[in-house]
Order: structure tokens, then sequence, then C-alpha cells
């Protein structure tokens, strides 16, 4: 299959960076891959919003243990439009249709954890703002296996947070072990991976119980379903408080969405008996200490969950596009991103910042 639109431009704006912590370059000049020089499976996107996330930053800041490409445009929260599709590609996507770039870029499709839909953790898996140039550009190059659909009638700046940050912790409630009618707890409320992870909650008929600081981050856990709020910073001993709320044993799931590894390290000790820890959020340097005893004794299940696959992305946009779930945004341009992170780094938003290229 071949096709382009006419009116993909030479160069674009785009926001790079070329060393780890370095300076954030925006870019007016920066080259766009023509339809010619795709390669078969490849798609040129038009981003029209991006949203920005902690793995971003941490893309930029090189303080995980695998560093990424450099140099990098990041972004993995893309929403736009299908501009041109390589020549030799079959693939259900036309042009103009409205699409998403996912962290996950693209995998073998393949291997065993492939074809068990588990295609994040593929060995050949490569993940847009990180392996691969993302969407801190206004046109990008993508994989027509993994760009997801955009439902009719769904915002495209709503859209865009709900493609790392909703499918998250879509996937994260799915491995959650829970039931309506369950305790979940949501560290990390107020931000955000945590104020969608409210809302899917409240969608399942979850009793959620969202920890964050702050009046704004009440309020706003509040507005979105949250049962209960625990300030983490407030006194007392927060073990007891957690208990206190859940009737005397605990929640039966606990959501790590923080960015903050303070989160970690009393949530195997609030859990109720066969109680299930899902470790979301990416702090660097931060580790789970388990008592091996009360593991094994209370039955407790520790799991980790790295965003979703493609069906989890399809089901994750659904909510949206029904409107059981929306998200807390502020658009600023794109050459806001280093404030933006400036921000972010200091615990200074809630909700999601997308950017408008």
């Amino acid at each position: 299959m071949s096709a382009s639109a006419p009116s993909v431009p030479k160069t674009q704006t785009a926001v790079v960076f070329e060393e780890q912590n370095g300076p954030l370059y925006v870019r007016n000049n920066h080259p766009v891959v023509q339809q010619k020089d795709l390669k078969p499976g490849e798609a040129l996107v038009r981003v029209l919003y991006s949203g920005v996330c902690h793995t971003d930053l941490h893309a930029h800041k090189g303080d995980w243990p695998a560093a990424p490409k450099l140099p990098l445009v990041g972004g993995h929260e893309g929403a736009g439009e299908v501009v041109a599709i390589a020549d030799s590609t079959t693939t259900e996507l036309k042009i103009g249709d409205k699409v998403g770039i996912k962290w996950l870029a693209t995998s073998c499709l393949n291997c065993e954890v492939c074809r068990e839909g588990q295609e994040a953790t593929c060995a050949h898996a490569q993940t847009s703002g990180y392996s691969v140039d993302g969407s801190f550009q206004q046109y990008a190059v993508s994989y027509v296996n993994h760009l997801t659909p955009i439902p009719d009638g769904l915002d495209l700046i709503q859209a865009a947070p709900i493609l790392c940050a909703g499918v998250t912790v879509w996937k994260a409630l799915k491995q959650s072990n829970t039931k309506p009618g369950d305790y979940v707890l949501i560290a990390g409320a107020g931000g955000g991976l945590g104020h969608l992870a409210i809302q899917y909650a409240a969608a399942m008929s979850l009793r959620v119980i969202a920890v964050d600081t702050g009046a704004d981050k009440k309020k706003l856990c509040a507005s979105y379903g949250a049962e209960t709020f625990l300030d983490f910073k407030e006194p007392g001993n927060f073990i007891d408080r957690v208990k206190a709320v859940t009737g005397g044993l605990g929640p039966h799931a606990a959501i790590m969405a923080s960015s903050g590894g303070g989160a970690y390290q009393q949530a195997l000790e609030y859990l109720r008996p066969h109680g299930t820890l899902v470790a979301v959020g990416l702090p660097p340097d931060t580790f789970i200490q388990a008592s091996v005893f009360w593991t094994v004794f209370k039955a407790l299940r520790i799991v980790g969950s790295y965003v979703g696959n493609r069906q989890d992305a399809i089901e994750a946009l659904d909510f949206a596009a029904r409107g059981k779930v929306k998200a807390e945004v502020v658009v600023e341009p794109l050459a806001n991103l280093e404030s933006v992170y400036h921000r972010m780094e200091a615990g200074q938003i809630s909700g999601r910042i997308v950017l408008e290229l």
C-alpha cells in the first residue's frame, strides 16, 4: 500500500536534546521524513497534541538503568492523524485517520510474549521517545501495527493522556485482583497517572482511597470519585490511618502511581491478607523491601505492571469516549516543555500537561 498526503513539509518544529540532562533545543528546521523514505510497516503521523509524562523527564535526565538513544526527540502520548504510509505496507489505516502514538512503538509480534498479548516485554520492542524519536515533534514516524485508532468523537486533547497514563493505570487495575466493592489505594492520586486511576477504579465500582498531599489534590481526587483522601504529610501513623478507613484490614490492592519512592515503603504493611501491590511508578534507585515471612503468611502479591498491550489501549480509550474517564488537562505550547519538566520535578502539576504542536 502506498499513500501520502500532498502537503507534508520538509521541515518542522521539534524539541531535541543531544546529551543527558542537556539543553532542550526547540528547532524549527528539524527534518521531516518523507513518504518515499518510510520503511514498510511505517506511517507518518501529524502530531497535533502530546501529553507529557514522567518517563519523558527520566529520558531527558538519563536516570534509568537503560539509556535512551541520543540525540532524542522525546514524547509518547501523541495524538494526531496519519498523513503518509510506506510503500508495501498492509494496514487498515487510511490517510486522515486519527491515531495515537504510545510508549510501545513496535514489537516483533511473533515471539512467545507477543503471542500472549504481552508485547511491551518483547525483547525486540522499541519505545517512543526513548529508543526511537517520539511525539514532541509535528511529524513523527511510527509503526502501523502499534498505532492506536482514536474513537470518533473523542477530543484529541483528551485522547493524548490516555495513550500512556490511561492505558497504564487501566492495565494496573486489571492486574490488581480486585472485584466491585473492594478497596483500592492509589498512591500519587492527584498526579497524571493517579487522577485517571481514580476514574477507572470508580468505573469498576471499586472503593478508592486516594493518597497525595495538599488541598488542591484533595479536591481534585474527590471530584473524580475518590471515597477517601489521605494526606501522607499529615501527622499520625500512616499504616493505622489506612487501616482505619478500610474496616481495620487494609485495602485489597494498592496501585503505586507515584513518581516518588516513598510510596513503596509501607505498602506491604497496610495491605490486607491476599492483597496485591501493583508497582507502576518508576522512581529511580527505589527498592521494594518485603518481609518473606509476612509476604507468605499474609499471602500477598507483588505485581509489576508495565503499560498495556494494543487491546488495553483500545479499552482505555473507550472509557474516555463514553465519558467515564476525563483527564484533568492544561494545554501549553511545545516550547514550554522545559518549564513543564521543572514543574514536574517540583511536584507542582496536578493532572496532565498536554502540549499543542
